[in-house]
Order: C-alpha cells, then sequence, then structure tokens
C-alpha cells in the first residue's frame, strides 16, 4: 500500500510539472524504480503514466496544432511513427543492467536541455538540418527515452525554421502524443508494462495536471524552472550513486 501511495503521488507531482514547464518523468520514473519496477519496465510504465497529459495538452493546443500544413503533420506524424517504434525496440532489447548505467546520463542530459533549453533553441536556430533525417533521430530518442524530449522538439523545430511559438508547442504536443502513443503499443506488446501501478499513476497524474494548470498562473516560472532543475539534478545523483 505504501509503495502505491508513493507512485501515486510522484504521478500527481509529475502532472503539475508536466502543466507548468515540463519534466515529470524525472518523478515518475524514479518512483517506479523505488517501487521494484526493473529499470526497463519503470521506463516504459512511466511513458504510459504521464500520457494523458500530453494528450490534454494537444487538445489545449488544437489551433495551433492547425497552422501546420497536412502534408507537413503526415509527415511528421509517419517519421515519428517509424522512430518511435525503432526507439520503443531498442529500449527494450536494452538489458536492464545496461540501462542502469545509461540511465543517470540520461537524466541528467535531459535535465541540462531543460536548464539550457531557451540557449540550445537560440543557438541552433542559426543553422539548418536536413528535416526528414532530424526528425528521425528525435523520434528514436523520444520512442527510447521520454526525457528531455520536449525541449528536443523545440529546439529542432526552431532549426527548421520556425518561429511561431504556440505553433512549435502544438506540434511538440502533437508529436509527443504519437511518439509515446507508438512506444507504449510496443511495449504493451512486449509485455514490459506494469499495469497495476500504471493504473493509478494515471489517475494521480490526471488530477495533478488539472492542479498544474491552474498553480501556471500563479507561481512564477523562475520558480518553477529551479525546482525541475533541481529534481532532475537530485534524481540524476541518486542514479549514479546506486
Amino acid at each position: 500500500m505504501t509503495t502505491y501511495i508513493i507512485i501515486t503521488v510522484a504521478a500527481f507531482f509529475a502532472g503539475i510539472l508536466n502543466a507548468l514547464a515540463g519534466g515529470g518523468s524525472f518523478l515518475t520514473f524514479p518512483a517506479l524504480v523505488y517501487a521494484g519496477v526493473p529499470v526497463v519496465a519503470a521506463n516504459a510504465t512511466s511513458t504510459l503514466a504521464v500520457f494523458p497529459g500530453y494528450v490534454a495538452s494537444a487538445l489545449g493546443f488544437r489551433d495551433d496544432i492547425a497552422k501546420t500544413s497536412k502534408s507537413k503533420l503526415v509527415l511528421y506524424f509517419g517519421i515519428a511513427i517509424v522512430g518511435g517504434v525503432v526507439g520503443s525496440l531498442i529500449l527494450l532489447a536494452t538489458s536492464d543492467k545496461v540501462f542502469s548505467v545509461i540511465v543517470p546520463w540520461l537524466l541528467l542530459v535531459a535535465t541540462g536541455l531543460f536548464a539550457f533549453g531557451d540557449w540550445l533553441r537560440a543557438k541552433v536556430s542559426k543553422f539548418r538540418f536536413p528535416e526528414k533525417i532530424s526528425m528521425m533521430v528525435v523520434s528514436i530518442y523520444g520512442g527510447y527515452f521520454n526525457g528531455g524530449l520536449g525541449i528536443i522538439l523545440l529546439a529542432l523545430f526552431s532549426a527548421l525554421g520556425m518561429r511561431d511559438l504556440d505553433q512549435m508547442n502544438g506540434l511538440k504536443a502533437a508529436l509527443s502524443v504519437v511518439l509515446s502513443a507508438v512506444s507504449v503499443a510496443t511495449f504493451a506488446i512486449a509485455g514490459v508494462i506494469y499495469w497495476s501501478e500504471v493504473s493509478v499513476m494515471m489517475v494521480g497524474s490526471v488530477i495533478g495536471g488539472y492542479a498544474g494548470a491552474r498553480l501556471a498562473k500563479a507561481l512564477p516560472k523562475p520558480i518553477i524552472r529551479g525546482f525541475i532543475i533541481l529534481v532532475g539534478l537530485v534524481m540524476s545523483a541518486v542514479f549514479f550513486l546506486k
């Protein structure tokens, strides 16, 4: 019972973080590992736990998503589906021992991307990247590990010449839904999702997302960002020390 309380509370605060600025996986993934879920399965289960928040975000940005042409959306979604499956299969082929070594680095990189996201987007906006190849690489990463995906997508959109931030956030939300859905489907077929844990976490995530939407209007952004960065650094340190 204590374990279920811990992961539900983690999902609740993850929902709040995702509604405020992102970074919810910094809480759900470590909570599942603490609960005794193997690291690969914990990553898969965490992806499903925060999935409702992505859907809600995409619905909120539906008008901004519509700014992107249908042909472009079809292209991006198609690449995301293929890349998401590839990334998910790579994760499934990764042993728990190897992933345990990779995890702290992934968390640390994701935290760095969140901390320096604005600077990164400004830097990459000066360069042009091959659209399809870049999107495929990012999609594979998203299928493998969800942390920091939003920042990477925004940076890529900047490099591809997009300037409308609302449109970029909408496209980010839509692609996050597609990537997460594909990953979750792959993980479910492989049987690595812990369904009893994820069922209570999804409830906590939805409630937290609703609360976070209200808090977003009240809390200063620097405090929110600072807290998420602190959580990411602490979690990275914990996994480095394990």
